[in-house]
C-alpha cells in the first residue's frame, strides 16, 4: 500500500459521532433532574423528547418554504393543543454562532418564527413549560461534521485559509499571432535617381538610428551622398547591391522589433466584452515567457467567417516575440472587488448543493455557499459562510469522503 492510500485510509477511519440525548424534568420551580434517554422517533418522523408523561418532537420542515421547525406536543402519547404549552430551543453551532429560535402557533404544533439556517448541525437545547412544569432536554445533531487530527492534516497536505475579499477578474481567452507594427517598418528609397556605391548593412544586421546605410551617386549632379537609418532595428530585406541603379523603387528595409503587435481573432461571444484600453497577457504557445500590454484596436466589422480583428500591443526588448509567431492571449475585460470569495479548489457538493468545509480547531463542518460570479479561479460567496472563516482550499475530497464514510445523514 502506498503513502496516498495509507493516508486516505487513515482519513476515512478517523470520524466517530457520539450522540448523546439529555432530558430533564422539572417543576414550576425550575428545579432538573437530567438523565440519559434513547433516541426516538415521534409519529411524525421528528426527534422524540421525553420526560414523564409529557413529550415533544422536533421536525425540520423545508418542502417550498425555508427550513422550518415544527414542534408537536404529547401528554401520555396524546397530541396536546399548541396554545396549552409553550417552548424554546437554542442551537448551540459549531464556531460559537447560537440561535435562539422562538415559536408561534399553528394548527397542531408550534412553527419557529425563523428559518433553520444549513447546515442542520448543532447542540441542541429545548425548554418547554407545560401546566407549570418546566422541561429541559439537551442533546447533539450532527451532519457534515468530521474531527481530523494535526499529524493527518498535514499527512494529506489540506491546505486552510480564511475567506476574504478579493479582486475578481474576468478574463477572454483568445488566440493571436505577432506582427511587426506598421508604424516600426521602415522602407528605405533614393531621394534622387543615381548609382549605388556602397551598401553599408547586411540582411540581419542590428542598426541604429542615424548609421549609415548606401553611400550614392547622383547620376544628374555626381555628387556622392549617403543615406542613415531613420530609426534602430533590423535589417529585414536588403534589394540593391554595389554597382545597382536607385530609381523610385525600396532599397532596404529596416523593421524596429522593439515593440510588435498581437493580432488576435474574437468572435461574437468575445467581441462584445472587448474595449480599447484593456489589460492583456500574452503567452507563447510554450509558456516559456508572457508579456503585458494593453488593447489597441477592436474592429467593427466580423470578417467573414464570423471574427473580429482585435489588436495589442506589446515590448519586445529581448526580441523573443518574433513575427508569425502563434500566441495566446488573456484578456481582462472587468475587474471589481468582491467582500467574499472562495478558491474553485475547495467546492465539493454535499446533499445536491455547493458546499466548502470550515474549519474549527479539529473540527471540519460543511457550508452550505451561494454562489456569485467566478472567474473559473475564484467565486464570489453571496451567503453561507462568515468572513475570516477558515476553510479548506486544497484536497476538500478527503474531507467529503472521510464525512461520508461515517454515514452521518440529513436526519430531523
Amino acid at each position: 500500500m502506498n503513502t496516498k492510500h495509507i493516508i486516505v485510509t487513515a482519513l476515512l477511519v478517523s470520524f466517530f459521532i457520539n450522540t448523546s440525548v439529555v432530558n430533564a424534568g422539572g417543576d414550576d420551580h425550575g428545579d432538573e433532574a437530567e438523565h440519559q434517554t434513547e433516541d426516538a422517533k415521534g409519529p411524525h418522523g421528528g426527534k422524540l423528547l421525553s420526560s414523564d408523561n409529557f413529550s415533544v418532537e422536533l421536525t425540520v420542515f423545508e418542502t417550498g418554504v425555508p427550513p422550518e421547525m415544527r414542534i408537536f406536543a404529547f401528554n401520555d402519547g396524546k397530541p396536546i393543543l399548541p396554545k396549552e404549552w409553550s417552548i424554546e430551543v437554542t442551537l448551540d453551532r459549531l464556531g460559537g454562532k447560537q440561535d435562539r429560535i422562538s415559536f408561534s402557533q399553528e394548527l397542531d404544533y408550534r412553527v419557529s418564527n425563523q428559518s433553520i439556517l444549513e447546515p442542520h448541525s448543532y447542540d441542541v437545547t429545548v425548554k418547554a413549560t407545560y401546566q407549570q412544569q418546566v422541561f429541559q432536554w439537551h442533546y447533539q445533531s450532527h451532519e457534515g461534521r468530521t474531527v481530523i487530527s494535526d499529524r493527518h492534516i498535514d499527512l494529506a497536505d489540506i491546505k486552510i485559509e480564511p475567506v476574504g475579499a478579493a479582486t475578481l477578474t474576468q478574463v477572454e481567452k483568445l488566440f493571436g499571432v505577432i506582427a511587426e507594427a506598421a508604424d516600426s517598418v521602415y522602407r528605405i528609397n533614393a531621394p534622387y535617381p543615381g548609382l549605388v556605391k556602397k551598401v553599408h548593412v547586411q540582411v540581419g544586421d542590428k542598426v541604429k538610428k542615424g548609421q549609415r546605410l548606401l553611400t550614392l551617386e547622383n547620376t544628374k549632379t555626381l555628387q556622392i551622398y549617403t543615406i542613415d537609418s531613420p530609426a534602430s532595428g533590423e535589417v529585414t530585406e536588403r534589394f540593391v547591391n554595389q554597382g545597382d541603379r536607385a530609381e523610385t523603387g525600396n532599397l532596404l528595409e529596416i523593421v524596429d522589433l522593439s515593440t510588435v503587435w498581437v493580432e488576435m481573432s474574437a468572435f461574437p461571444e468575445s467581441i462584445e466584452k472587448l474595449a480599447v484600453g484593456q489589460a492583456v497577457t500574452v503567452s507563447d504557445l510554450h509558456h516559456h515567457e508572457s508579456a503585458v500590454g494593453t488593447i489597441q484596436y477592436v474592429a467593427p466589422q466580423m470578417t467573414g467567417g464570423h471574427i473580429a480583428r482585435t489588436r495589442a500591443s506589446i515590448t519586445n526588448d529581448r526580441g523573443h516575440w518574433r513575427p508569425g509567431m502563434h500566441v495566446k492571449s488573456a484578456v481582462q475585460t472587468s475587474a471589481r472587488e468582491v467582500p467574499l470569495v472562495i478558491k474553485q479548489s475547495a467546492l465539493q457538493r454535499f446533499r445536491g448543493m455547493p458546499v466548502v468545509f470550515a474549519k474549527y480547531g479539529n473540527s471540519f463542518e460543511v457550508r452550505m455557499v451561494e454562489l456569485g460570479e467566478t472567474n473559473g479561479d475564484l467565486i464570489e460567496v453571496l451567503g453561507g459562510i462568515e468572513p475570516g472563516t477558515n476553510y479548506v482550499t486544497e484536497n476538500s475530497f478527503l474531507i467529503k469522503a472521510d464525512i461520508l464514510k461515517s454515514g452521518a445523514s440529513h436526519d430531523h
